[in-house]
């Protein structure tokens, strides 16, 4: 039973705000579960990390480092694409510097943003995120917790949220 079971519920009986409860109830409830990947997904790193003794890189640093990939970006670039629920991407950004992970310049254009890329370290640390993600995603199909088809229309789901939440934003006023 979620906290949020009586919010959004009327006491009228049609099959309309039956059907309004159903959609809000798992409205909250997808909320909710979105939320609670991508703690575990940070745990699921977290663990992988452990087991093979990394300890200098965290789980959100490491997708960073996942996100970046080959490509040169910005932190403003970096925060759009990603989420790193509670962290500051520029602390962490210095701190892959710091630590080797990364590489950073300045921008040419805009002499105040710096561009970051990974080092070679770096991109050991993508490559073993990367391998973890393709063992999921071949576990996920092999015990058919979620086929092809079933991917593509939460991925599409999702996209549609994504884009209505945006939406609500840029044409609040």
């Amino acid at each position: 039973m979620s906290l949020h079971s009586e919010l959004g519920v009327q006491k009228d009986n049609t099959l309309t705000n039956a059907q309004n409860a159903v959609f809000m109830h798992n409205y909250l409830e997808a909320l909710t579960l979105v939320e609670r990947l991508h703690r575990l997904l940070l745990d699921v790193i977290k663990d992988e990390f452990e087991r093979l003794g990394i300890i200098e890189v965290n789980p959100v640093q490491a997708l960073l480092l996942f996100n970046v990939g080959t490509n040169e970006v910005t932190a403003g670039e970096l925060k759009s694409r990603g989420y790193y629920q509670g962290s500051n991407v520029s602390y962490n950004l210095k701190k892959l510097v710091t630590l080797g992970y990364m590489h950073h310049n300045k921008c040419v254009v805009d002499r105040r943003a710096v561009r970051v890329s990974l080092t070679e370290k770096g991109r050991r640390i993508h490559e073993i995120v990367a391998k973890l993600f393709e063992r999921h995603s071949q576990g996920l199909q092999d015990r058919g917790v979620v086929s092809l088809d079933g991917m593509e229309h939460i991925t599409a789901s999702l996209r549609r949220i994504e884009r209505y939440w945006g939406d609500q934003i840029r044409y609040i006023y």
